[in-house]
């Protein structure tokens, strides 16, 4: 992950400075990976256009059909191709709670790493397909992590420009 987002901030055309701040909702399937646990997710997210060089802070909150919630807060790239591609690495520290008998994250603690490939419509708005994983980076005595793959749409506020 920091390896992409090196490259990403080396390699990658500009991140266009006009792209306002998004509202993202997403939904797909939790742990379908290990499937431990698997269940639907629904997230929501806030990206700001506040930028800190290449990065841009947003927050995070996840529901899972299982029981389970995720709030966080991390830093994101816009990775730009063309103007209708999007490549976007992100990572966030999160609270996790909701344990179940089938799968225990091991820490309150997790930390979401994740990319998301979207297309970039003419309002700015993005309907993309984005991966994660959660892992506690071992601080809790177990550390099972999981997997998400989630259908992302991207809601721009405020003043939008036409490309």
């Amino acid at each position: 992950m920091v390896l992409a987002v090196s490259i990403a901030g080396f390699t990658s055309l500009p991140v266009h400075a006009d792209d306002p701040t998004f509202v993202t909702i997403g939904a797909g399937a939790f742990d379908f990976n290990r499937q431990k646990d698997q269940g639907a997710e629904f997230r929501v997210d806030y990206r700001t256009d506040y930028k800190l060089g290449i990065f841009k802070p947003f927050l995070t909150g996840a529901v899972i059909s299982n029981g389970m919630t995720f709030i966080g807060g991390g830093v994101l790239v816009d990775v730009y191709f063309g103007n209708r591609v999007v490549v976007t690495p992100s990572f966030a520290p999160t609270w996790w709670r909701g344990k179940t008998d089938d799968l225990d994250l091991g820490h309150g603690l997790e930390f979401r790493s994740q990319i998301e490939f979207a297309y970039r419509f003419d309002d700015r708005s993005r309907l993309g397909l984005a991966v994660s994983h959660s892992s506690n980076a071992s601080i809790g005595d177990t550390n099972p992590g999981t997997e998400s793959v989630l259908v992302n749409y991207s809601y721009p506020l405020g003043k939008v420009f036409s490309r």
